[in-house]
């Protein structure tokens, strides 16, 4: 089994910046990613690293404002996230697996490993 750790949620203002940090302690993931869910709404998707070629994907409503990037020999990926809105708001999620198709990278039932969740919100 695989325990995905996640760190850096927190409180942030509008217009501020926060960084996510998620490593795979026991195993290199092909693909790494992170999903968020807003209270009463479905877990969507965010952002997503496939190592094999540096293939990244973002939501429309974070590109350009959040950063995922990489660490292939820590089996950590991060995300930046800039310029931070109220609709940012949520858990959010680490998730990893193998074997992904291109096409399914935004869909969370591709994921095999999540982890638990780390609080994000963005107040005044």
């Amino acid at each position: 089994q695989v325990e995905l750790l996640e760190s850096g949620g927190g409180l942030v203002q509008p217009g501020g910046s926060l960084s996510l940090t998620c490593t795979a302690p026991e195993r290199t993931f092909s693909t790494m990613g992170w999903f968020r869910q807003a209270p009463g709404l479905e877990r969507e998707f965010v952002a997503a690293f496939r190592k094999n070629g540096g293939y990244t994907s973002y939501a429309d409503s974070v590109k350009g404002r959040f950063t995922i990037s990489r660490d292939n020999a820590k089996n950590t990926v991060y995300l930046q996230m800039n310029n931070m809105k109220p609709d940012d708001t949520g858990v959010y999620y680490c998730a990893a697996g193998n074997r992904l198709i291109l096409s399914s990278i935004r869909r969370q039932d591709a994921y095999d490993y999540w982890g638990q969740g780390t609080q994000v919100t963005v107040s005044s």
